[in-house]
């Protein structure tokens, strides 16, 4: 699922302060990165599954290895977890009203603290 329209996707913020916001809010980044992009993920377990909450971005200046970036923020997306298969993000997947008021508040607040300090 991906959340459209939330002001995040429009952000453009410094590496070392996003790391910080994302991990204050339960984001890990941790080896997700390559020298142009970055993928913070926030785990959620619920009784009918496992779920994540993904913000992804990429570099418009520097690189991620050298901590010394400006990253560009997309549009975040849930998916759910098939074991062994990996995570669907897809149209067709059904996720529960509450995990989505959830991480709309979650993308709520972080969008309020990226904005503090967004070019």
């Amino acid at each position: 699922m991906k959340f459209e329209n939330t002001g995040i996707e429009q952000l453009r913020a410094d590496l070392e302060r996003l790391d910080e916001v994302m991990l204050s809010q339960g984001l890990v980044r941790e080896g997700q990165w390559d020298y142009e992009r970055v993928t913070y993920d926030k785990k959620f377990e619920l009784k009918d599954g496992t779920y994540y909450l993904r913000l992804r971005g990429y570099a418009v200046e520097g690189d991620i290895d050298s901590r010394k970036a400006i990253i560009q923020l997309l549009p975040p997306l849930l998916g759910k977890h098939y074991y062994p298969h990996g995570v669907e993000y897809g149209e067709g997947e059904q996720f529960p009203a509450s995990l989505v008021n959830q991480c709309k508040n979650l993308l709520d607040r972080l969008k309020g603290e990226i904005e503090a300090f967004a070019e």
